[in-house]
């Protein structure tokens, strides 16, 4: 599942993204690009907000 398709999923905008996890628009797009994932420590707070697993959103997109 990628960043994306999780907080599409969620039902999250981007700017919500923004707002409940105080990070940059630069920082979404990265995760959302695969440039960047949110720092280790982050992870948790990124899929519960997206209500997923860690280990769910880090997993590749089945193409």
């Amino acid at each position: 599942m990628s960043f994306r398709s999780a907080r599409l999923a969620a039902g999250l905008s981007v700017q919500q993204v923004i707002e409940k996890l105080k990070v940059s628009d630069a920082a979404v797009y990265m995760w959302e690009t695969g440039q960047q994932n949110p720092r280790a420590s982050r992870l948790p707070e990124v899929a519960a907000l997206y209500g997923c697993t860690v280990d769910e959103l880090l997993k590749p997109d089945e193409k």
